[in-house]
């Protein structure tokens, strides 16, 4: 049988020990160290084993977690220390020989068994380190979500935001202390909730709001729902882009020539861990682009570069897919040639006769699909109505 690992991960709910499994105890009770919040080390008795409290910024406390190597130490943890909790990334600096955890129930599964919610069917989120816009993609009618908070104040932030993207009517159950003698909960909707409440605290949400304020799923959002200059892939086209890059659950877009974000905020809408780098050349629409990534809460994983083709696709992260909205060159195409690996794919879309020229030659050397669109809208014609052209789009798809 292998030797017990010197460092335990206990996850320890809000009525502190009763709550713990007899292995659990049992590390409590040989360890020589317990590190962990102060809050968590409050709801001990005493122990024998030299307290630490875990120290802040957080990554403090990993770095005294690997001098105490050598001593059987535990470290304390909220409920399920791997769901939003800390047991992924104390497991990402600890081989899986040093250390074991004992997890307790979370506090989605006390919420969930309070209100009779199959887990299984609802939205968990840690909030507690993240701007509430994290919910825009989620926000749908007949919903629900169990999300942790900050502290109390934030519940004041979430009901606010809720009720600002039309879902005020939305239920709420502000959850405190889930699971041990504190434990409170109040219920109302978010436009008219209020009260003062405290850390920890979770609130579950039963999502009301009209069915047009939920982000569809399908690619090619309304333009309105993007902050722009004028100058972005409009609605028909950004579908047809999307629909060529093709994103996949995981992958890297490379997205030159930002505008808007309008692109990579839709790249990354198409999965949670889809992420992109945009390469943008003007300030002003830096500011765009980060803007529109953080009003659909996915700034997180929006990179966001401000230089000049094709010097500033050196040295980046090496992306699945690429994408040319601007700036198309010969020397553009070469360096993708030189910089990027086989098998890369690329969509580039051109509009003007120069741009399209260029992929006529570069489809004649490459292969791929060369595509030209021409779109129309109806629009007003003195008293009748007439179709506007826009500019005929041509797009190249295909693998470097």
């Amino acid at each position: 049988m292998s030797e017990t690992p010197w460092l335990t991960v206990i996850g320890l709910g809000e009525n502190g020990p009763d709550g713990l499994c007899p292995a659990a105890l049992a590390a409590l009770a040989s360890a020589e160290v317990v590190i962990g919040p102060p809050r968590h080390l409050a709801l001990l008795p005493d122990l024998q084993a030299e307290p630490i409290a875990w120290p802040v910024p957080f990554a403090q406390g990993i770095e005294r977690l690997k001098s105490l190597r050598g001593r059987q130490v535990v470290a304390l943890a909220s409920g399920d220390p791997f769901w939003f909790g800390a047991g992924a990334v104390i497991a990402r600096h600890f081989t899986p020989g040093e250390w074991r955890a004992i997890p307790g129930p979370s506090v989605f599964s006390l919420v969930a068994a309070h209100l009779g919610w199959p887990l299984e069917q609802t939205l968990c989120l840690g909030l507690h380190a993240q701007p509430m816009t994290r919910l825009r993609p989620y926000l749908a009618p007949g919903e629900r979500a169990i999300v942790l908070l900050r502290d109390g104040s934030a519940v004041a932030s979430l009901a606010d935001y809720l009720a600002d993207m039309g879902f005020g009517a939305s239920r709420l159950w502000v959850c405190e202390a889930m699971g041990g003698p504190r434990q409170q909960i109040t219920e109302g909707l978010a436009e008219d909730i209020g009260g003062s409440f405290s850390h920890p605290v979770c609130v579950a949400i039963a999502m009301e709001g009209p069915a047009q304020a939920a982000l569809p799923k399908t690619s090619g959002l309304a333009d309105d729902l993007f902050e722009s200059d004028g100058v972005m892939t409009k609605r028909p086209a950004r579908a047809l882009t999307l629909s060529a890059l093709a994103p996949r659950a995981g992958e890297h877009l490379l997205d030159i020539g930002g505008g808007s974000g309008s692109i990579s905020v839709e790249w990354a809408l198409a999965h949670p861990r889809c992420r992109a780098t945009t390469i943008e050349g003007r300030a002003d629409r830096i500011g765009l682009i980060a803007a529109n990534a953080r009003a659909f809460g996915v700034e997180n994983r929006i990179e966001i570069i401000e230089g000049q083709l094709p010097e500033a696709l050196c040295d980046l992260d090496p992306p699945d897919v690429i994408f040319v909205g601007g700036g198309l060159s010969a020397e553009l195409l070469q360096t993708l040639l030189a910089e990027f690996v086989p098998g890369t794919r690329l969509v580039i879309n051109a509009v003007t006769l120069e741009a399209e020229m260029l992929l006529a030659a570069w489809q004649a050397e490459q292969g791929g699909e060369l595509l030209r669109v021409e779109l129309a809208q109806a629009l007003p014609l003195g008293s009748r109505r007439g179709w506007k052209s826009a500019y005929p789009l041509v797009q190249w798809s295909g693998t470097l």
